[in-house]
């Protein structure tokens, strides 16, 4: 299993930008010493909270402070955009990167970036669909050619530099409706499931990856669970008190600021107070996220393979909801102990401790080899008698019992 994270990102208005960008850069950097695989962020232009209008100069910015991390547009909002600056540009990243570049795409989330540009909300997932098959002819170093559509043109076009990867890694973006996991098994790419910190949208997980499959068998494509993203919301520490604790800082806000104000999701009512946003986000009944210990991240995600049918990569959301410290205490966390735990590294470590924990009788055997050689040199057996023990073997001068 892959990990990796999401950053929209959601930013507590009244912080300078300036200082948040840099520290979502300090991030970046924090999650590839961690070994994170993954890192993707967004493209918005509104609200206020979602402060990154271009992903690919964040990303940029980030493969300088990097190493080994995958680098993707979480999303680039084609609809927004001539499909011949989404390859240029992504190509420049890869390049940037050494070949980390990932082109994650989608129809744009922000229905007031869509008026700010001036285009119809109905016309947004055609115009993704539309751009991804270009873009796709562009990357792959295809000949020259033309195209002509309602909202761009292309006369005789090619790339001039083509990226390192042979082939591009490109998702797409999901939520609930079928449009996105459609359009992954129409082109054959990854997906990036959004909708899954909801309950509504966990429990759809399985019905959705179907819609792409059957996509994919409608256009002679493969699509392959290991390129399947799932995005969890959680926050998590070395108790579920100091979790709460911790979330304090931003958790309510976020929740009443942002999605019942700003956004105003359906169904969604201010909370007085953050125990009550914590119970409602740490309530598998009311959300499918976690605000407790990486005992509860390794529960929530395996529940998560079970219910999804199995997937690639474990994306934990980036949010305010904790300070910036806690937050990095967070993914810290992750990649000590939730990581290593669902990938199995843990499990040869823990038989190794059970060998050696219910083989006493043969390693006491050993110490007894020791006690024996030492009693056939006299000099050995005249200082081990008056006190001196042997150093390193725990083994005292009385025979056969450890040096206290």
């Amino acid at each position: 299993m892959k990990f990796g994270a999401f950053l929209a990102p959601h930013h507590l208005l009244g912080e300078s930008p300036t200082l948040q960008l840099q520290r979502d850069l300090d991030l970046v950097a924090h999650l590839d010493r961690l070994g994170y695989d993954e890192f993707f962020c967004g493209e918005h232009h509104s609200t206020g909270w979602e402060t990154i209008a271009s992903p690919e100069m964040f990303l940029a910015a980030a493969a300088m402070r990097t190493h080994r991390i995958g680098l993707g547009t979480g999303v680039a909002s084609l609809p927004y955009h001539h499909p011949f600056h989404v390859a240029q540009r992504i190509t420049q990243l890869d390049h940037l990167s050494f070949g980390r570049a990932i082109l994650g795409t989608g129809p744009g989330a922000l229905p007031s970036d869509a008026h700010t540009l001036g285009i119809d909300p109905m016309v947004l997932r055609d115009r993704q669909d539309e751009a991804i098959g270009v873009i796709r002819r562009l990357l792959a170093g295809e000949e020259r050619f033309s195209y002509e559509s309602e909202w761009f043109t292309l006369n005789e076009a090619a790339l001039q530099i083509l990226p390192i990867q042979a082939q591009m890694p490109m998702a797409t973006a999901s939520m609930v409706s079928p449009s996105g996991m459609t359009l992954a098994g129409k082109h054959g790419m990854g997906v990036l499931s959004l909708g899954s910190m909801s309950t509504d949208g966990l429990a759809s997980l399985p019905l959705q990856w179907s819609f792409a499959e059957e996509a994919a068998e409608e256009h002679g494509n493969v699509v392959d669970r290991a390129n399947w993203r799932i995005v969890f919301n959680s926050h998590i520490a070395e108790s579920r008190e100091q979790a709460h604790r911790d979330v304090e800082h931003g958790l309510l806000r976020w929740h009443n600021e942002y999605n019942v104000q700003t956004l105003q999701r359906p169904g969604l009512v201010p909370f007085g107070q953050t125990s009550e946003a914590i119970s409602f986000y740490a309530n598998p009944d009311t959300s499918a996220g976690v605000i407790g210990t990486p005992d509860d991240l390794i529960a929530n995600v395996r529940q998560m393979v079970e219910v999804s049918g199995g997937f690639g990569c474990v994306m934990s959301f980036v949010h305010d909801w904790a300070s910036p410290e806690a937050t990095q205490r967070s993914f810290d966390l992750i990649a000590r102990h939730v990581m290593p735990e669902i990938n199995g590294q843990i499990t040869p470590m823990r038989e190794s401790n059970t060998f050696v924990i219910e083989n006493r009788d043969y390693f006491d055997r050993a110490k007894q080899a020791i006690l024996t050689k030492i009693e056939q040199n006299e000099r050995a057996a005249s200082a081990f008698a008056a006190g001196g023990g042997v150093p390193g073997t725990g083994l005292g001068p009385h025979a056969g019992t450890p040096d206290s």
